[in-house]
C-alpha cells in the first residue's frame, strides 16, 4: 500500500469515527500546502495551485508558471498533511465535547477536584475539565484535591483550549436540578417547580405545585420520614430548604412564601406589584427572618414586592392625619377624607391613579403624596421596632440580672 493510498483509508476512518468531512479535511490539507509553498518560493507568490486525485490519494501542487513542484516538495507534503488531520482530529474532538455539555447546561456535572487556579476550582468532569469560580460557591463550603463534587453547568464557551465549562454550586437551579432528580413526582411531570429562591449555603424555598389533585406536591418533597428532602440538605452542606405550595391565588401563595411566620392577612396593590402583609406581633419577626432573610426570598420566590406590618404598627399609621403630608392643604384633606382615604395608612394602601381621582389632586400632588406617606411609614415603622428592640433588650438584662441575683 502506497503512503497517498493510506492517506485515503486515514481520510475514510476520520470521517467514520470522528464525524469530521472528508472534503473539509482535503480543504484544509490544500490551504496548509499552499502556505507551505509560498513559505518554500516567498511570500510574495500568489498563484499557487494544489489538485488532489481523490482516486490515488496524490496531491499535486502547482507553481506560478503552472510547474508542479517537485523535489523535497513531497516530504514537505506528507508532513503537512500529518499535522493538518492532527489538528483536525483534536478541533473535532473539541467541537464533540462543546456539544455535549452544550446540551447538558441547566444540568447537574459531577467530577473530582483537580487542581486550584488563583481561587478557582478545576474539576475533571473525564473527558473535559470544569471551572468552578469563588463566587460561584457557597461560602460555607470548603474543598480539597480529589474530592468528589456535584455542580450546575451554567455555561459552556469555545476557547482555543477547547471548551470551558462554568460550574456552580450558588445557583438556584441546582437546587431545582436535585429535586427533579430526587422526586419521582417531578421527574413524571406530575409534580411542577414553579420557582426558587435561594441563598446558597443558608436557606432556600422551591414552590411546587401538583397537576394530579391525589398528589400533595409538598408531601412528595419531603419524601417518606422526610428522606428525600433530607438527601438534598446533605448534598448541600446543611442547607435549610422551606417547600411552598404555590397558589394560583397571589394572596394565598405569598401567605405561605413567608413560612414558617403565620400571616394574618396581605393586601395587593396589583399596579406596583407590592404586597402589604399584617402579622401578630409576635410573627414580626418570624416573618422578616434574620437580617431580612426570610422577607426576601419569599419577595424573590413570588416576584413580589412584600411589605410587613405587625398589627400594633398598623394601629399607630392610623393615628397619622393625611393633613400631616407633604402636599396636603385643607381642602386638598377635605377632598382626600371625602375620597376615603382618613389616614396615611389609607394612601399608602393605594396608587397614583387612584390618587389622581380626587378632586383636586393632579398627577405632581399625587405622586408628592404617596412618597410623602410612604416615607412617613417607614419613619413610624422603624419607630416603633427600634422601642420595641430597646424594650425587648431591658427585659433580656432584668432577666439576666434576677437571674444572677439568685444565684448569689
Amino acid at each position: 500500500m502506497t503512503m497517498n493510498q493510506e492517506l485515503l483509508l486515514i481520510l475514510d476512518s476520520i470521517e467514520r469515527d470522528k464525524g469530521v468531512k472528508k472534503e473539509i479535511l482535503i480543504s484544509a490539507i490544500e490551504s496548509a500546502l499552499v502556505s507551505a509553498a509560498r513559505k518554500k518560493l516567498g511570500k510574495h507568490v500568489m498563484d499557487i495551485k494544489v489538485e488532489f486525485d481523490s482516486e490515488t490519494g496524490e496531491f499535486k501542487v502547482f507553481g506560478p508558471e503552472g510547474n508542479e513542484l517537485s523535489g523535497d516538495f513531497g516530504r514537505i507534503s506528507a508532513q503537512t498533511a500529518k499535522q493538518v488531520i492532527i489538528q483536525k482530529i483534536r478541533e473535532a474532538e473539541r467541537d464533540v465535547v462543546f456539544d455535549e455539555y452544550q446540551r447538558k447546561i441547566n444540568d447537574i456535572a459531577t467530577g473530582g477536584v483537580h487542581r486550584f487556579e488563583k481561587g478557582t476550582m478545576v474539576i475533571d468532569l473525564g473527558r473535559a475539565e470544569g471551572i468552578l469560580p469563588k463566587r460561584e460557591l457557597p461560602p460555607n463550603e470548603q474543598y480539597r484535591q480529589g474530592d468528589r463534587i456535584k455542580a450546575l453547568i451554567l455555561d459552556v464557551k469555545k476557547t482555543p483550549k477547547g471548551p470551558e465549562i462554568l460550574l456552580s454550586r450558588t445557583s438556584p437551579g441546582l437546587v431545582k436540578r436535585l429535586f427533579e432528580l430526587e422526586v419521582p413526582e417531578i421527574y413524571e411531570g406530575i409534580v411542577d417547580i414553579k420557582s426558587v429562591s435561594r441563598e446558597a449555603g443558608d436557606r432556600s424555598k422551591i414552590a411546587v405545585y401538583s397537576k394530579d389533585d391525589k398528589v400533595d406536591p409538598v408531601g412528595a418533597c419531603v419524601g417518606m420520614r422526610g428522606q428525600r428532602v433530607k438527601n438534598i440538605v446533605r448534598e448541600l452542606g446543611g442547607e435549610k430548604i422551606d417547600i411552598i405550595r404555590w397558589s394560583v391565588n397571589t394572596g394565598e401563595f405569598i401567605m405561605a412564601s413567608l413560612s414558617p411566620a403565620e400571616i394574618s392577612s396581605v393586601k395587593l396593590n396589583e399596579s406596583e406589584k407590592r404586597a402589604e402583609v399584617i402579622v401578630a406581633d409576635d410573627q414580626l419577626s418570624l416573618a422578616i427572618g434574620k437580617k431580612g432573610q426570610n422577607v426576601r426570598l419569599a419577595a424573590k420566590l413570588t416576584g413580589w414586592n412584600i411589605d410587613i406590618r405587625s398589627k400594633s404598627e398598623i394601629e399607630k399609621l392610623r393615628d397619622i392625619a393625611v393633613g400631616d403630608l407633604e402636599g396636603v392643604g385643607p381642602k386638598t384633606e377635605k377632598a382626600l377624607i371625602k375620597a376615603g382615604f382618613k389616614t396615611t395608612g389609607d394612601i399608602s394602601k393605594t396608587d397614583i391613579k387612584e390618587l389622581t381621582k380626587v378632586e383636586g389632586v393632579g398627577r405632581k400632588t399625587a405622586e408628592k403624596i404617596l412618597k410623602s406617606a410612604k416615607e412617613l411609614m417607614e419613619k413610624k415603622v422603624h419607630e416603633v421596632r427600634e422601642k420595641k428592640n430597646r424594650e425587648r433588650e431591658k427585659e433580656i438584662k432584668e432577666v439576666d440580672k434576677a437571674e444572677g441575683e439568685v444565684k448569689e
